[in-house]
């Protein structure tokens, strides 16, 4: 579906990091599993949010609009945030029956992924590796991001930044 006139250029030294294949990633609905089996098929486009900060509450119809790009692809879409299954329903509300929500209460797969700053977009392969991730709210390393997981799937790159996203802010440490 993706031409190369719409990627992006990727970084020549863009480096895998390994996560962990035991890393659990508990969803709202239904049994916390290791990463290795979330990637035994598909890729995980994941975007990582705080929901005590104000940059979380910016950000979030943007990666939602990034994320819904790709509901159609072979790549599984999710939100995790770091905070209690009770507190991560309070911030998602019914988006916890559109989109597949991770809690991660002492941010260990967060800190799995390498992340040092929320929020965060990130790509794990099949090998439980993230490919490439963004940190803070930076619109041209999401875009970045998108135009790997895009080729990678085939897919078309979605439109990093559009005029309703916030300016862009660093973030908060993990």
């Amino acid at each position: 579906m993706c031409g190369p006139s719409n990627l992006l250029a990727l970084p020549s030294e863009a480096v895998t990091t390994d996560v962990q294949a035991s890393v659990e990633l508990n969803p709202l609905t239904g049994e916390s599993r290791p990463i290795s089996e979330w990637t035994t098929n598909f890729h995980l486009a994941i975007v990582v949010l705080d929901p005590f900060t104000n940059e979380s509450s910016l950000i979030l119809k943007t990666a939602l609009r990034i994320l819904r790009d790709y509901a159609e692809a072979d790549v599984r879409i999710a939100l995790l945030l770091t905070a209690t299954e009770s507190e991560v329903r309070n911030f998602v509300g019914p988006l916890a029956s559109e989109i597949l929500v991770f809690a991660d209460p002492d941010r260990t797969a967060a800190k799995a992924f390498g992340l040092e700053t929320l929020p965060a977009f990130v790509h794990i392969n099949q090998a439980h590796q993230v490919e490439l991730s963004a940190q803070g709210w930076n619109p041209k390393e999401w875009a970045t991001v998108a135009a790997n997981l895009s080729a990678r799937m085939d897919w078309t790159v979605p439109e990093i930044p559009v005029s309703a996203d916030p300016s862009p802010f660093a973030g908060t440490p993990i």
